[in-house]
């Protein structure tokens, strides 16, 4: 059996936070903001991991109200998702959009997918990452944040 799951995450770009694409530290003068380190990229991927094995969301999970996900790093918690499903589903392929005006992320994209694909346990070809700007419109459009979702297939172990 294969379930599709969807993940969106969206944070608030602010002075004096590390920019973390994925894994992935981006040079940047504006970081994520958020409880943990605010990886949009990596929060998407593991709501669509959720949803898809019917385990609720990460607010579910690591709510922002528990001080022990304060400043987490998103990887600990890619791979606490991994392990709650490892039993029972493998991932088969993720797709994810970035939505913001920057960074370009063209420069680290391998990087970036490299870092999923070894959190997820899979090979390079079953993980895309892309980017779009929103075209100036809203807060997106105005580099006010970073949005990402995520599509991942996730299969029945035998």
């Amino acid at each position: 059996m294969t379930r599709v799951g969807l993940g969106y995450d969206i944070h608030r770009l602010t002075p004096g936070r590390p920019l973390i694409l994925a894994g992935v530290t981006f040079e940047s003068d504006v970081g994520l903001e958020g409880h943990s380190d605010a990886d949009v990229i990596l929060h998407a991927v593991a709501d669509a991991i959720l949803g898809a094995a019917a385990l609720g969301d990460i607010g579910d999970h690591f709510p922002p109200s528990e001080e022990r996900w304060r400043d987490a790093d998103s990887r600990d918690l890619l791979r606490t998702v991994m392990d709650m499903v490892h039993d029972r589903f493998s991932v088969a392929n993720v797709d994810v959009t970035l939505v913001g005006e920057k960074p370009r992320i063209a420069p680290k994209r391998l990087e970036m997918r490299e870092s999923l694909c070894g959190l997820l346990g899979v090979e390079i070809d079953r993980v895309s990452i892309k980017a779009t700007t929103n075209e100036r419109l809203g807060a997106l459009g105005r580099a006010e944040g970073i949005a990402a979702m995520a599509t991942v297939l996730i299969e029945e172990r035998e």
